[in-house]
């Protein structure tokens, strides 16, 4: 199987999901979409973080990247030596280590998959749906019931102390390992209604539990956040997810009893803090009084941060929608998997 023949199937899953997200499927697809939105639903019941909506924008983003023009950005070469890299998947999104696993079947290697208990179903029906359309895929995709052997490299992501423990286990291994890492918004002080609403996306989608989703603002000194949360309005439908509104209840309870200063629009709580990691339901922010102090702060903290969103950064709203070519925590998954 060569690199025209792994691209065309994954070209394929992505027509697929392309007419599945536009009820258009064609008459030999309608079982796959049948069952696509039984496993949604499924998803949904085993964690009630992944509604429908949030995993059909995932679905979204995957099927953006699944196109020729996208997968030949990664500039792929064909290996000498096939390996065994085992993925240890996340499971704060839906399908977030989709991406690492496509990089891995494309660059010619053999995948060992050890999915998250939070995330079990969609994944393995998208490489079920990628054998279907190429079936000389099926010997290269193995799942990890248990305890993981005989592999030659890793890719794992996971908190900060998860981290330590797969340093531990698989750092004599050639190996990409992943930290927490969040995203931040920068105000200028002149952004519009519609520069919020857009944030609002960066912000709330995946109910912010995600690395790419903002959880600090850096904002001029003096800041008044009126126009903010008169455009972030619509997005309150976060609080019918009993998860997110137990925890905004607990945080905004314990600003209450200790006292925390912080300001409020009855679904998410902005409260001014140095910390980077904001707890789900509560936006940080820090101020700033010039272009060098945000400057300095950004690269002091370039370990812990995935995204910049702002006007001179990524635009607002799009931090949730990756390209193909953002490889996360900047490291390049493509070259690493072709030097192995």
């Amino acid at each position: 199987m060569n690199i025209k023949q792994r691209i065309h199937a994954f070209v394929q899953i992505g027509n697929f999901l392309q007419r599945y997200l536009t009820e258009q499927p064609l008459a030999s697809e309608v079982n796959f979409k049948l069952a696509l939105d039984e496993l949604i639903h499924v998803n949904h019941t085993y964690n009630n973080w992944f509604i429908p909506a949030f995993t059909k924008n995932a679905i979204s983003g995957i099927s953006k990247m699944l196109t020729e023009p996208e997968l030949e950005k990664l500039q792929l070469i064909e290996i000498k030596n096939k390996k065994l890299v085992a993925v240890i998947c996340a499971g704060n999104i839906p399908m977030v280590a989709f991406h690492d696993i496509l990089c891995v079947l494309l660059s010619g290697h053999k995948v060992l998959i050890k999915l998250s208990s939070d995330d079990k179903v969609l994944l393995p029906f998208l490489l079920k749906l990628l054998c279907f359309y190429e079936p000389s895929f099926e010997e290269n995709i193995l799942f990890a019931e248990g305890k993981m052997a005989n592999f030659d490299a890793v890719i794992a992501t996971g908190s900060n102390n998860t981290a330590n423990y797969f340093q531990h286990y698989f750092g004599k291994y050639p190996n990409i390992i992943r930290k927490n890492r969040t995203s931040v918004a920068v105000f200028e002080g002149n952004e519009t209604k519609e520069d919020f609403v857009n944030l609002g996306k960066d912000i709330f989608l995946y109910f912010g539990l995600g690395c790419r989703n903002v959880s600090q603002l850096l904002v001029p000194q003096n800041y008044k956040f009126d126009t903010f949360f008169e455009a972030i309005i619509d997005y309150a439908y976060v609080l019918e997810n009993n998860k997110y509104c137990n925890n905004y209840d607990y945080h905004r309870a314990i600003y209450l009893l200790e006292q925390m200063p912080f300001l409020d629009n009855n679904f998410v709580m902005i409260r001014e803090s140095s910390d980077l990691f904001s707890p789900v339901g509560t936006i940080y922010y820090k101020t700033y009084s010039n272009t060098a102090e945000i400057e300095d702060y950004l690269a002091q903290n370039s370990e812990k941060i995935q995204c910049i969103v702002g006007n001179n950064h990524i635009p607002f709203g799009n931090s949730q929608f990756p390209v193909i070519t953002d490889f996360a925590d900047n490291v390049n998954t493509i070259n690493f998997l072709v030097n192995l």
